[in-house]
């Protein structure tokens, strides 16, 4: 029987251990830094990382099973919501202020959590990520003021959501609308939602086995996507 995670990680070397070896928490891997190199090579195997708060705290490396996912073409909105959606109520743009939504998403308060895993060097090497064309922003703005968004990374034809935070109501659900629209029209396979929640089964988002992420993944990533920075087509 395979030895099951946790791993502890090389800083001199980018390689993960297989996904199927997390353990069941979906916990496969400790240490290791933030380098574009390494982030990329841990979404391309179906990994993301999920640091502790905390300055000294090592990096925590997740493959869950099963995995949440988002098809495009499967997206669900509620009447209310295509109400608001045909209201226009904000002006929506992308990769306009990415690091401000991302420190929006670490400052949004969430019920039963104490502090944030958006820490200030995942926020550095997201941006990194950001300047390379990989990671991506959604804004939502009302009268010049930032009120929501979400932010994500792209790599082929999977889009890897990340977090969303809203200060106006169903700013942030409205984001998310954009994005789901322009992933479909740019010929994109799935959002990845990583974790379980109620709010993105409601968007119609469904639970897969870990084993068929990784090959709809691997399918994933040979199609062209959208690189380079983004603009609402």
């Amino acid at each position: 029987m395979d030895q099951k995670g946790p791993f502890r990680l090389d800083d001199r070397r980018f390689a993960f251990p297989p996904p199927r070896l997390a353990d069941p928490s979906g916990l496969l891997a400790v240490g290791g830094g933030l380098e574009p190199r390494r982030l990329l090579a841990a979404y391309r195997s179906g990994i993301f990382p999920w640091p502790l708060p905390g300055p000294d705290e090592p990096m925590l490396w997740f493959s869950p099973d099963p995995r949440l996912v988002l098809y495009p073409k499967r997206f669900r909105t509620s009447r209310s919501l295509r109400r608001e959606l045909r209201r226009a109520p904000f002006e929506v743009t992308m990769d306009t202020r990415f690091r401000a939504v991302i420190t929006a998403c670490a400052e949004n308060p969430r019920p039963g959590q104490e502090g944030t895993w958006i820490t200030e060097p995942l926020i550095d090497a997201f941006e990194r990520l950001h300047r390379l064309g990989h990671a991506h922003s959604v804004e939502c703005l009302q009268d010049g003021e930032l009120v929501g968004g979400l932010y994500g990374v792209s790599i082929g034809g999977a889009f890897f959501g990340e977090s969303m935070f809203a200060r106006r109501s169903d700013a942030s659900k409205i984001a998310l609308v954009h994005l789901v629209r322009c992933l479909e029209r740019w010929g994109y396979a799935f959002v990845d939602c990583q974790q379980v929640t109620a709010h993105m089964l409601r968007f119609g988002a469904e639970e897969i086995s870990r084993g068929r992420f990784l090959a709809e993944l691997e399918a994933a990533l040979r199609l062209p996507g959208c690189p380079g920075s983004w603009r609402p087509p």
